[in-house]
């Protein structure tokens, strides 16, 4: 199957740069940090494009809804960010991060790569 005809999430990585290579622009999201209870480990990936579509996760819930928002920004400017939801930031109550722990995701733009 060619790398842009890709459709399973079961690698987030491939979605990512299947899409890119089709022409779509795309942003990873990636959990780089958790401190105690955490609903997805370091290293889950979160595949975004600029028209709003996702694949993978990085935490679940309204979390995902947050980082969404934030890969559109990521994909306009060509600048990567992090982004950091706990409880004990008001923001972690506001997009469902109530579990006790504390997530942070590096979010990037993919490079396009060349079509096939």
């Amino acid at each position: 199957m060619p790398t842009d005809q890709i459709s399973s999430p079961d690698d987030p990585l491939l979605l990512a740069e299947g899409w890119s290579r089709a022409g779509r622009k795309v942003a990873l999201a990636t959990v780089i940090e958790t401190w105690g209870s955490a609903p997805r480990p370091v290293g889950a990936h979160l595949v975004i494009d600029s028209e709003g579509n996702f694949e993978g996760s990085v935490s679940g819930g309204c979390v995902e809804g947050a980082v969404v928002a934030e890969a559109a920004d990521v994909i306009e400017s060509g600048t990567p960010t992090v982004l950091e939801f706990g409880v004990a930031d008001e923001t972690a109550w506001r997009v469902g991060l109530s579990c006790g722990g504390r997530i942070r995701v590096y979010v990037e733009p993919v490079a396009p790569g060349p079509r096939r």
